[in-house]
């Protein structure tokens, strides 16, 4: 079981590139850039947000770059361009290991880096700041299982091999484990994609006719399940568990045919990162008598931006 908790990080070992940043530079010629991929899907709307946010806040230059589609090469490519830019940091969405490598790259460069929604404990990044996976499932698996009553057969929608959504589904497991009537039947691909996440659940539904509910823990999951469940006319009878925010998925909600979703506080993580990063450039935290002597960043290592319920008592105020 993963909680994540807000802790002080100590990384000796990086601290001779990012000390030589702390040169002082006006807000306004500071620049941080968020590299990610799938830009195509409204989840990432609030990514942006996020940014555009933060970047007001601070008074500093912010952009997102990335390929609108599941791209790693792409996206790489997009953190070289990043990294050509020298900004004062970059933010990256931590999908999977491969983008290791080129994180390491630019903390090699003295640029620092956060990993936002997946994270990429295997590279140098400084710091996580995303969704505690583990608890946002086993808060998922808590509402579905009042759903169904307690007990029935239900089946999980997820892109297979991201950590993160790994989590979530340890989350949901565990939740579920405490009800000896309810059995998790399959384990369902998306591809992250809405039209085969519809397929996979007609396809469940077919299989398993008598299925009392859907967990979807990632976000095309969602209205891929709606479909499916609106076709096969069994709308408020199959319980569905979206994840995020959308609006096909708040419309799902309004409509009857999602029961309800988990959440992500999505745009907290770059505006929180951009924090962290501007934070390590600008402020001098003494956690110590001589932090660069100590090896001492001053900066948190892990935050968890939280989730919360959508549901048909507060669906409306998600609205975009």
């Amino acid at each position: 079981m993963k909680r994540m908790i807000l802790v002080l990080l100590v990384l000796a070992s990086l601290v001779p590139g990012f000390f030589a940043q702390t040169k002082a530079v006006p807000a306004k010629d500071q620049l941080y850039i968020e590299v990610s991929a799938l830009g195509n899907l409204d989840y990432f709307y609030d990514h942006k947000m996020g940014m555009e946010m933060v970047g007001k806040e601070l008074g500093v230059r912010t952009e997102y770059v990335g390929p609108a589609e599941y791209d790693m090469n792409a996206m790489v490519s997009a953190f070289e361009q990043a990294i050509a830019k020298k900004p004062n940091g970059i933010v990256i969405v931590g999908f999977e290991s491969s983008l290791n490598a080129i994180v390491d790259k630019a903390v090699a460069q003295g640029i620092p880096v956060v990993a936002v929604d997946g994270d990429l404990p295997g590279s140098k990044r400084l710091a996580f700041v995303g969704t505690g996976n583990f608890n946002a499932g086993q808060e998922g698996g808590k509402k579905l299982a009042s759903l169904i009553g307690g007990k029935g057969k239900v089946a999980i929608m997820t892109k297979p091999g991201q950590a993160n959504l790994e989590e979530r589904i340890a989350g949901y497991k565990a939740a579920l484990a405490s009800f000896k009537d309810i059995q998790i039947v399959q384990i369902a691909d998306t591809q992250s994609d809405p039209v085969v996440a519809a397929q996979a659940a007609a396809t469940l539904l077919q299989k398993y006719p008598d299925l009392a509910g859907i967990a979807c823990v990632e976000a095309a999951g969602g209205s891929g399940a709606a479909t499916a469940v609106r076709e096969a006319k069994k709308a408020g009878k199959v319980k569905i568990i979206a994840m995020d925010r959308g609006n096909e998925v708040l419309d799902g909600i309004k409509e009857g045919v999602i029961s309800a979703s988990v959440a992500q506080q999505t745009a907290l993580m770059p505006y929180y990162a951009v924090q962290i990063l501007y934070n390590l450039n600008n402020s001098k935290v003494a956690i110590t008598s001589n932090n660069k002597a100590a090896g001492v960043l001053g900066i948190p290592v892990v935050v968890d931006s939280g989730s919360v319920i959508i549901d048909s008592n507060n669906y409306m105020y998600f609205k975009r």
